[in-house]
C-alpha cells in the first residue's frame, strides 16, 4: 500500500519532469523516429497521433507544469452537516486509487493523462499501443526518475507491455487493485475493454460531430467554423464529420459550392444525401451507416434536413454524443438546439474544436467522456477524484 504523497511532492515530481523532458527531448525524439519507421499501417489519423514533434513536447511540458500550478483536488469539502446529537459529517474528494490508462498510437497521453492521474493522487498503469512502444518506455523512464529524484516509488507510475491476450487476463482477473479503467483510442479497442474490465470503465467515445447550418446563419461565418472544425486536424474526436442544411437556407447553392471549394483545397472528400446530389465534386451517400461513422479523415457528409426539429432528432439518432454546434443568428432557435441535442458539448456559432481540458479552463483532460456518470465531456484534474465521508463524533450511538 502506498501512502498518499502530499501535493508538494507531488508538485515537485511533475515539475522535474517537465525538466527533464527538456534535457531528454532529443531522446524522446530519436525513440519516436523509430516508432514512426516503424509503423506500417494506412490509418492516417493514428499516425498523426503517433508523431512527437517539438510542438507536442513543448504541449507536454506546458500541461506538467499547469498541472503543478493547479489547486490540489484532493481534500476539498464538498457538503458539510451537524448531526443534532453532536456528530459532524462531511464529505471531501478523495483519489480513485489505482488507475489503468489504455491508448493507442499517441506518446503525449503518457504525460498528459498520467500527469493529471498523478496530481489527483492516484497510482497509474499505463498500457500504451505496441506502435508507440519505444517512445512510451523513454517517457515511462523519465517519470521514473522523477520519482525517483523526490523520494517517492517508481510504482506510483507502471507500464504494463501486454500483449492482447495478457491484456485481456488482466482486464479480467487484475493481479494488482485496480479503481477505473480509461481506454483512449478506437471504437474497438473501447468495445474491447468494456467487454472484459471487471471495475468501473469512463468511455472516452467516438466523436462523429454535427453542424447544422440553420437558414438564419451567416453564411461566411458557416463556412469559417466548418472549414476550421474539418480541416486543422483530422485525428482528433472534436473534429467535424456531419454538416446539416436548412432545406430553407437563402442562397443555399452558392453557399454549399463556395463551401465545397474551400473543403477541397485541403482535398477533402465530400458525401452527400439524395437531396444535395446535384453538387458537383460530391459523391452520394450509398448507406445510411455513413450517419454513424466516425471518419478520422479528410472526409465530410452533408444531408438536407427540413426544420430544426428534423436536425436535432438526426442528431440524437446518429452521433458519438460528442460535441453538436448550430450556426445561427435565431437566439431562440439555438437555446431549444442547445438543451435538446443529448450530447457532451453544445455550440452556438463556434467550432466543435474546442472540446478539449485545456480549451475549457480545466488545463488539460485526461479523456472527453460520452459517458454521463460520473462526468461528461472533458476529464479534468477536478473531475479525477471521487469522495469520502468523514464522520467526527465523541462516542454517539444510534
Amino acid at each position: 500500500m502506498s501512502i498518499l504523497l502530499n501535493i508538494e511532492e507531488r508538485n515537485a515530481v511533475l515539475l522535474h519532469m517537465a525538466e527533464l523532458i527538456v534535457t531528454n527531448k532529443e531522446d524522446i525524439l530519436a525513440a519516436n523516429k523509430k516508432d514512426l519507421e516503424a509503423y506500417s499501417g494506412d490509418d492516417i489519423a493514428m499516425e498523426d497521433r503517433l508523431k512527437v514533434d517539438q510542438g507536442k513536447i513543448d504541449g507536454m511540458i506546458l500541461s506538467l507544469k499547469q498541472l503543478a500550478n493547479d489547486k490540489d483536488p484532493l481534500g476539498v469539502e464538498r457538503f458539510a452537516f451537524t448531526h443534532e446529537n453532536g456528530i459532524k459529517v462531511s464529505n471531501k474528494t478523495a483519489p480513485f486509487g489505482t488507475i489503468l490508462i489504455i491508448y493507442e498510437s499517441r506518446p503525449d497521453v503518457t504525460i498528459e493523462a498520467a500527469g493529471i492521474a498523478f496530481k489527483s493522487g492516484n497510482k497509474i498503469l499505463l498500457k500504451g499501443g505496441k506502435e508507440s512502444l519505444n517512445s512510451n518506455l523513454v517517457l515511462v523512464d523519465l517519470w521514473h526518475k522523477a520519482l525517483e529524484a523526490n523520494n517517492c516509488s517508481k510504482d506510483w507510475v507502471s507500464y504494463l507491455q501486454f500483449n492482447r491476450e495478457q491484456t485481456q487476463q488482466f482486464l479480467e482477473k487484475p493481479s494488482q487493485k485496480l479503481d477505473l479503467i480509461v481506454p483512449r483510442g478506437g471504437e474497438k479497442l473501447i468495445a474491447f475493454t468494456k467487454k472484459h474490465a471487471s471495475c468501473p470503465v469512463i468511455v472516452s467515445g467516438r466523436g462523429n460531430n454535427f453542424l447544422y447550418v440553420d437558414a438564419e446563419a451567416d453564411l461566411e461565418m458557416a463556412v469559417d467554423i466548418i472549414v476550421n472544425a474539418k480541416t486543422t486536424k483530422i485525428s482528433v474526436c472534436n473534429a467535424l464529420d456531419k454538416v446539416l442544411i436548412a432545406a430553407d437556407l437563402p442562397r443555399k447553392q452558392q453557399f454549399l459550392q463556395h463551401l465545397i471549394l474551400e473543403l477541397k483545397k485541403s482535398n477533402v472528400e465530400i458525401l452527400v444525401d439524395d437531396a444535395l446530389s446535384s453538387l458537383e465534386g460530391t459523391s452520394l451517400i450509398k448507406e445510411d451507416n455513413v450517419w454513424y461513422e466516425e471518419f478520422l479523415d479528410y472526409k465530410i457528409a452533408f444531408g438536407q434536413v427540413a426544420t430544426l426539429e428534423d436536425a436535432i432528432t438526426k442528431i440524437n439518432t446518429y452521433s458519438g454524443g460528442h460535441s453538436a454546434a448550430i450556426v445561427t443568428a435565431n437566439e431562440e432557435k439555438a437555446n431549444i438546439f442547445m438543451q435538446t441535442v443529448d450530447t457532451a458539448a453544445v455550440y452556438h456559432n463556434a467550432s466543435t474544436r474546442f472540446t478539449d481540458g485545456g480549451q475549457f479552463g480545466l488545463g488539460g483532460e485526461l479523456a472527453i467522456s460520452t459517458d454521463k456518470l460520473h462526468q461528461r465531456g472533458p476529464i479534468g484534474l477536478q473531475h479525477l477524484v471521487t469522495n469520502k465521508w468523514y464522520v467526527l463524533g465523541n462516542g454517539q450511538i444510534r
